[in-house]
């Protein structure tokens, strides 16, 4: 039996959209025929989002302004979910990680880590799973770290984020299983990205690639199709699941 992935008259929902592994994300989905909603914490849409248009032109893909870290986020989450009915896939992708010495953190850089890398994911999967329950069909796939399964020096706020995100992941699986929603976590590795450059530097990278297993960092390419393959209609039994795609790292 061949197997390819289609969101064909599907509605996705994905947070941080606009670079790094959210924009692969929502190139992938539109690809695979999905309308979409993407999000960022910028004003204006992302200069490529006109070409990606052009080139899918039979569907939806539009971008909303959703800054996570301003307290009328959810308000304006309300706002979009109003004007979309019909979402069924959800990534919450978005997630901000400030490096510190647990002697050194900042409290309202904890609660801001906190803030976007989780209580933002439970508060947009309480939205959207009601529309969902009503359809009897959903996929959420919450976005976590290999930091939330191992971590590093200066990661407590990081790790402690990440790593609720996935006992969050079980728990609302099992919250909506009855209602056909299936949920699960993705944990990237060490991901070839400017976050990624702007946290290690470019000798960091270099040092790095030699303690993978598969001998480099993961690009963005490398994670989207775990990602796609738990959000759609191929996964019909894998909920509260995470699935680690980090090259080899967590078990050399």
């Amino acid at each position: 039996m061949a197997l390819s992935i289609s969101f064909k008259n599907q509605l996705a929902f994905v947070t941080g959209g606009t670079r790094g592994i959210g924009k692969t994300l929502v190139e992938e989905l539109a690809a695979c025929e999905a309308n979409i909603i993407f999000t960022g914490t910028g004003e204006t849409p992302p200069p490529w989002l006109t070409g990606l248009q052009k080139q899918y032109p039979g569907q939806k893909i539009d971008f909303h302004q959703l800054d996570l870290s301003k307290e009328t986020w959810i308000n304006a989450l309300e706002e979009i979910i109003a004007g979309y009915p019909g979402i069924s896939v959800c990534i919450n992708n978005a997630g901000i990680n400030i490096v510190a010495d647990i002697r050194e953190v900042k409290p309202a850089d904890l609660r801001q880590i906190l803030e976007i890398n989780l209580t933002a994911p439970a508060i947009i999967t309480s939205h959207l799973a009601k529309g969902m329950a009503e359809k009897k069909y959903g996929r959420i796939v919450n976005i976590s770290s290999i930091f939330g399964v191992g971590s590093r020096a200066g990661r407590s706020s990081y790790s402690a984020a990440k790593s609720g995100l996935i006992g969050q992941t079980r728990a609302v699986a099992l919250d909506l299983a009855k209602d056909n929603i299936l949920v699960n976590a993705v944990c990237p590795g060490f991901v070839s990205t400017d976050l990624t450059r702007r946290m290690l530097g470019e000798k960091g990278m270099q040092e790095v690639s030699g303690q993978i297993p598969l001998g480099r960092l993961a690009e963005t390419s490398d994670i989207a199709p775990a990602v796609l393959f738990l959000a759609s209609p191929l996964n019909t039994y894998i909920t509260g699941q995470t699935l680690i795609v980090d090259g080899g790292y967590l078990v050399a």
